[in-house]
Parts: C-alpha cells; sequence; structure tokens
C-alpha cells in the first residue's frame, strides 16, 4: 500500500491524502522531473517546513514520498540492481527549503553509497516558489570511488530533461569504468520453469547462458494446460518465490509465452524480473544484431510483441526511445503507451519497407547477371557460419552458442568446374520460433525462399536432430521456401565418438565437418550437380559479323567450348533455363542444338 514515510508528525489528513497523490504522478519517457510535480513538493514542503524526498524508477514509477525535518529527510536505499557496482535504477529528487538548490555533501554521499542514478535538489523559497533545480550524476571510479558530475542551477522553465535522462544512461557505463580492477557486471542469475519437457528446458538453459545469464536452478512442472493466471498455478508460483530468494535470482525465465496478466501476477508474487521465452530470444537477437536492418527487424519484433502485452502501469514497459506525441485530455498513461507503440511500429515499417526495395533491386542485379543463389539453412547452432567460412574463407563470426550469427551474410563461390554461385548464411531456426520474429525477419527469409537451392544443415553429434530438423521443415514452409530443391547435410561428424555411429536419421544426407573440413568437397560437388540440372547445355554458329553474340552468352552461362569454322564461331553454352530461353527466343536462327 502507498504510504507516506519518514516524519509524518502533525500533517494533517487532507495533507497526507495529497502528498498520497504524488505516487500517480505521471512521468513521459523522456522526462527527468516534470514541473507539476517539482511544483507539488515546493508548495508542501513550504508549508511543512520540511525537507520531502521522492523517489523514482527509471521507467517513471514513484517507488517512495519522504517527509524529513526542516534540512534533511532519511533517504532510503530503494535498489532495483543486485550488483552493486552498478548504478542502482532509482534517482532521487529532494527540497531544500530555506532556498538553495545546491546539493550537500550529505547528498553527494548519498548519490554514492546507494549509486543512485542522480541526486536532484530543488530549491524552496518562504513563499514556496522554486528558486532553482540542481542535479549530480556519477563517473568514473577514482581509487575504487565513482567520481561525482553537477549540473549548474536551472530555473524551472529551463530545466534540461531530455539531457539528463541521456545523463543517465552515459552514468550507467561510466560507474563501470576507471580503476576498479573488477569492473565486470556478474552475469544475472535465473531460474527457468518449463511444462513441456526437460529437453525443452535444455534448450532454454542455453538460449539463457546465450543472452549471458547464469542458471542457478531449473524446474519442470507436468500439466496438461498452462493456469491462466500463473501458468503454474498459485501454490508452485509461492514456492518459486522462496526459491528465488534462497538463489539470489535476478530472473525467472518461462519456457513457454506469458499473457501480460500472468507476467504481472507472477511478477507480484515472485518480487523479481519474469520473463518468457520469446521475450529471452529476442533479447538474444537485441544483442547480436550488427546491421542496421537487423536493429530495426528486432525493434519491430520487440515492440509486436510488447504491444499485445500492456496491461497498465503495474508492468515494466522499457523505453525504446522515438516517443513521438504529447499526452492528451483524458489519455491513461496506458493509452500513451500503446500510441507511442503504435507510431513506433509504423515508423519501423516504413524503414524496413525502404531497405526491402534496396533488397529487390540487388536481388534483380544477380538476377540479371545469372548467378545463382545457394541459402544454408538449418536449427541455430548446427554449424552455418562456419561452412561459410570454410568454403569462402570469408570469416564470419561463428561461436558454439545458439543465434551467434544474426544477419544475413553472402558471398559468391567459384565451382569446380567453371560457373560461380551466392552462398547466403541465414539466420537459424528454433523450436517455439516467436512468430512476431518471423514476420519482422520475413524480408531477411526471403532469401531462402527465392533461393535456386537449400543446404539444410543439422547437427550430426545431437540426439534432438529429428526434432529439430521438423522444426526447419514448418518454417520453412511457414515462409514459403518448401519447394526448392534442396541438399541435406550432416554437420559436426567430428563429433561422435569413435565407438559410435552416425545417427541414421536422414538416409542420403552428407557427412561433414566443417571445423575440420572434412566431406566439404563432396558438399562443393553435391551443390554444383544440384545448380547443374537448372541448367540446359546450347551450342550456336554465330556468324563471324555477330561476334557480339558470344560476350552475350559469356555473361549470361558458362562457354563450355568454342570452335572456329568457314562460316563462324561453333558456341557450346551451358545457361541456367530461364537465360536459355531468352536466349533461344533472340537467337533461335543460330542455334544447332539444344
Amino acid at each position: 500500500m502507498q504510504e507516506i514515510h519518514g516524519n509524518t508528525t502533525g500533517i494533517r489528513d487532507t495533507q497526507l491524502a495529497e502528498l498520497k497523490a504524488i505516487y500517480d504522478c505521471p512521468f513521459e519517457w523522456n522526462e527527468y522531473a516534470p514541473r507539476d510535480l517539482l511544483s507539488e513538493l515546493a508548495r508542501h514542503s513550504c508549508a511543512l517546513n520540511r525537507e520531502i524526498a521522492v523517489y523514482v524508477s527509471r521507467d517513471g514509477d514513484v517507488l517512495d514520498v519522504i517527509v524529513g525535518v526542516t534540512d534533511s529527510v532519511p533517504l532510503m536505499d530503494l535498489r532495483l540492481r543486485r550488483n552493486s557496482k552498478r548504478l542502482s535504477c532509482v534517482r532521487c529528487i529532494h527540497t531544500h527549503p530555506g532556498g538553495s538548490a545546491k546539493l550537500s555533501d550529505v547528498d553527494i554521499a548519498a548519490l554514492r553509497s546507494m549509486m543512485l542514478d542522480s541526486m536532484c535538489a530543488v530549491g524552496v523559497a518562504e513563499d514556496g516558489h522554486i528558486t532553482g533545480v540542481s542535479a549530480a550524476f556519477l563517473t568514473e571510479k577514482v581509487n575504487g570511488v565513482p567520481g561525482v558530475e553537477e549540473t549548474e542551477i536551472y530555473p524551472l522553465r529551463r530545466l534540461p530533461q531530455e539531457a539528463w535522462m541521456r545523463e543517465i544512461e552515459l552514468s550507467d557505463k561510466r560507474v563501470l569504468q576507471g580503476e576498479d580492477p573488477d569492473n565486470t557486471e556478474p552475469p544475472e542469475k535465473a531460474i527457468l520453469v518449463g511444462i513441456d519437457s526437460e529437453k525443452s528446458l535444455d534448450e532454454l538453459a542455453a538460449l539463457a547462458e546465450s543472452a549471458g545469464a547464469q542458471v542457478v536452478a531449473r524446474f519442470f512442472q507436468k500439466r496438461p494446460k498452462p493456469d491462466t493466471a500463473t501458468f503454474v498455478g498459485s501454490g508452485k508460483a509461492q514456492e518459486l518465490q522462496l526459491e528465488a530468494q534462497a538463489y539470489e535470482a535476478d530472473v525467472v525465465i518461462f519456457d513457454d509465452e506469458l499473457t501480460g496478466a500472468q507476467t504481472r501476477n507472477l511478477e507480484d508474487i515472485i518480487g523479481v524480473k519474469v520473463v518468457d521465452r520469446t521475450t529471452l530470444i529476442l533479447d538474444i537477437f537485441a544483442q547480436r544484431a550488427q546491421s542496421g536492418e537487423g536493429k530495426l527487424q528486432v525493434q519491430l519484433a520487440q515492440l509486436k510483441y510488447r504491444s499485445g502485452r500492456l496491461i497498465g502501469q503495474g508492468l515494466i514497459l522499457s523505453r525504446l526511445g522515438g516517443g513521438i506525441g504529447t499526452r492528451g485530455p483524458g489519455e491513461s498513461k496506458l493509452e500513451i503507451d500503446r500510441r507511442r507503440i503504435r507510431e513506433q511500429i509504423n515508423r519501423l515499417k516504413q524503414e524496413l519497407d525502404a531497405l526491402q526495395k534496396q533488397r529487390q533491386l540487388r536481388r534483380k542485379s544477380r538476377e540479371k547477371n545469372a548467378i545463382p543463389i545457394v541459402s544454408l539453412v538449418g536449427y541455430t547452432n548446427t554449424g552455418k557460419s562456419t561452412i561459410l567460412n570454410t568454403i569462402t574463407g570469408a570469416g564470419v563470426y561463428a561461436e558454439n552458442k545458439l543465434f551467434a550469427t544474426l544477419d544475413a551474410v553472402s558471398r559468391r563461390v567459384a565451382l569446380p568446374d567453371g560457373g560461380e554461385f551466392l552462398l547466403v548464411d541465414t539466420v537459424g531456426f528454433i523450436s517455439k520460433l516467436p512468430h512476431d520474429l518471423v514476420e519482422a525477419f520475413k524480408s531477411t527469409l526471403e532469401e531462402a525462399a527465392l533461393s535456386d537451392l537449400l543446404v539444410i544443415v543439422s547437427d550430426g553429434a545431437n540426439p534432438d536432430t529429428p526434432q529439430q530438423h521438423q522444426v526447419v521443415e514448418e518454417v520453412l514452409k511457414q515462409i514459403g521456401a518448401d519447394t526448392q530443391p534442396r541438399i541435406d547435410v550432416l554437420n559436426k561428424c567430428d563429433l561422435v565418438p569413435s565407438d559410435q555411429e552416425i545417427l541414421p536419421i536422414m538416409p542420403g544426407a552428407l557427412h561433414i565437418s566443417a571445423q575440420t573440413g572434412a566431406g566439404m568437397d563432396r558438399l562443393l560437388a553435391a551443390i554444383a550437380k544440384e545448380l547443374r540440372k537448372a541448367e540446359q547445355e546450347m551450342t550456336l554458329l554465330v556468324p563471324f559479323a555477330q561476334h557480339g553474340v558470344i560476350n552475350e552468352l559469356r555473361q549470361k552461362g558458362r562457354i563450355l567450348s568454342e570452335e572456329y569454322e568457314d562460316t563462324g564461331t561453333r558456341v557450346t553454352v551451358m545457361l541456367p533455363q530461364d537465360a536459355a530461353g531468352q536466349v533461344m527466343a533472340k537467337y533461335g536462327n543460330l542455334v544447332i542444338h539444344s
């Protein structure tokens, strides 16, 4: 229950009620301290002749209101982060009756000791008007102690709201720098919860570790269907609350999608952050996206997912920036959040549409040059990027983590018998792949749908490969990429123990090891063979006067032989089917056989 803490002696009930209303003060996403809030604090501070402090979370929620005495106020540690080396995600805004807006030594000491986002002082004159406002932020450590940067004193009408919010973000990074020899942030401690299967929890653990979390406990509860209120039932939720305390967990991760109501109910019971599998995957994608388009796609997927889960102020909504528009008459905070998200979604879609048009132009250029496209597709962490690196020497980042590579990468590859193709490394698939993520990445996944050949890469050393291969087939069907010619590949065969046989999970699949290079020549030969099936051999007798035709044939396909005769040059060329049709239509009178 929201209460006024500190020295409340002698304060009338009506004034206490007015002070309690401060808890409902609305903050814009880029607003450090609303003017109305500061004016209200100054009014009450003048009437009581006491300092008043307000604690505000980084998301704009008022966490506590405390009344002190004339020249001091009890400052409480309301840290929202367990890591004492990071900022607490809380800022303190408090009044100074007597007129001075300069921060005191006590204020600065509290800023350091509690690792506050910021400390703010509001000077209040005897007549209740605000004389000025100043703030302080932590900076790099010196001899293990964070430095402090104080601002000048600003009049109320000129408060640099956005600049101070940006300063908090900078401060969050600076406090990890400096002379502290152990300035790395420890990983978040995570508890995993699932109702599907232990194997699914194993994959969730790998996802959590890819996101940088440390799994400290896992709980599997077989249920026929999720509980509508808490997913696992109230009893299990209470049990998780005790386990989260015992393990000092920072986050509880559920192996399925949660509704907004379930997330809120679970956070209320457990007392720590609760995320679901989809949120976790989106978080990994946000970490790994490197290209501008990849980042836009991840933002779009995050916003779409969150927009359907806004259930009120109890749910913390990350401020993703770019919010446009001001608070309209009668709009609730929830309505503003929804409107802001809709505006951002529309903006991101427009930017992605522009990038898609650029990709279509590049694709037309490739089609004009008759370069076949071969896409590496498969479950995440099956070695697709390593295959690309081994064949092309591309140097693409590859690591034994889920979703180590996110952005599509393409390289030209020369075939041993002449000609070339474009090898494309695509994002890996996974079971329970978020629908919003598939939708956002459709433009990138089109590379697979429009490929001439798919190389489906599976992990030959993983006993779960049959199930993973089925997931890949389902996603390919979902994006309309289930009709192209394909080559099945079992990678990582070097990891199979010598006393075991590679699982006969896909008859006819090529057994390779991209890490050692074993079988890569067979893979290239198989790619060449499949691509040749889409080509047509054609022989033309080109008169010497039309020698330019030979140059055109060379651009469209591969010249196999040239023989000079009395009336012209006999040319045998290998052409893609569409190019062969063009040549037949244009130079059919020169064709000897095809």
